[in-house]
């Protein structure tokens, strides 16, 4: 789990700066569409949807704009066909992948990301090549910078409280694994205790993971960076371990 939660923290960090080019804007306007037609335009009975709109509003995009995204999801208004597809893969080291994409041109897409993965010493793979060393749970991160008087006995009690699976504690963060169908019923009880988690989200955690030198490590996250940056990609998924000092060093660079 070390590499799905260092390179989550990392990605949040940066989140400001993807905001700021727009992209987050197009990336969480398409999980609206797709949320919305997956399970109707009902937040109340559509936890998916419930997620995408509150990180939207967190992006500050404007409400007529999420409530256009909904409505073409659910058909009240014309909008693009978008059909939600996953590339599995490795990259550097052995590393495997998963690619979540949500695209109007399934044929384009599979180019370009197979394009990507090659440039930057990966591979595709055929469907259920890599699916089976992940797991599909809940994630929620707690920032313990913003939180400094939270012990990890507290946090420890009010995950349990709130049901979560499992916590770990790191010098930076704290972690609860949950399962897929509780993250907001967590993330909500945190937040009605004062507590607002950087990340709560559904995501593919690795059972196992590959460890990387620094040489690998820096061809993994530019392979990460590329297939991020995709305007169809909405997820990536990877089972990498390397270590803090050089994953911190190399994602700023």
């Amino acid at each position: 789990m070390s590499g799905h939660s260092k390179w989550a923290n990392i990605k949040h960090k940066k989140a400001k700066a993807d905001a700021q080019r727009g992209q987050t804007f197009s990336k969480l306007t398409k999980e609206i569409v797709m949320a919305a037609r997956r399970g109707g335009g009902n937040l109340e009975f559509n936890l998916r949807l419930k997620t995408a709109v509150q990180r939207a509003r967190e992006a500050n995009i404007p409400m007529d704009t999420i409530t256009r995204a909904i409505k073409k999801g659910t058909g009240e208004l014309e909008g693009v066909n978008y059909e939600e597809l996953t590339y599995e893969g490795y990259g550097p080291g052995g590393v495997a992948m998963m690619v979540d994409v949500v695209t109007d041109n399934r044929n384009r897409a599979a180019s370009e990301i197979r394009y990507i993965f090659s440039k930057h010493g990966g591979n595709m793979a055929e469907a259920g090549a890599v699916a089976w060393m992940f797991d599909k749970m809940g994630y929620i991160c707690i920032d313990r910078e913003d939180y400094p008087q939270l012990g990890e006995d507290e946090v420890l009690a009010l995950a349990l409280e709130a049901g979560a699976n499992d916590v770990k504690t790191s010098d930076e963060n704290f972690e609860l694994f949950c399962g897929q169908d509780e993250v907001e019923s967590i993330r909500t009880f945190l937040m009605s205790k004062g507590i607002k988690p950087s990340v709560a989200e559904v995501t593919m955690v690795p059972k196992t993971t590959v460890k990387l030198d620094e040489s690998q490590a820096e061809k993994m996250l530019r392979l990460m960076d590329a297939l991020e940056a995709h305007d169809d990609v909405q997820k990536v998924y990877a089972n990498f371990d390397i270590p803090e000092e050089i994953l911190e060093r190399l994602a700023v660079e």
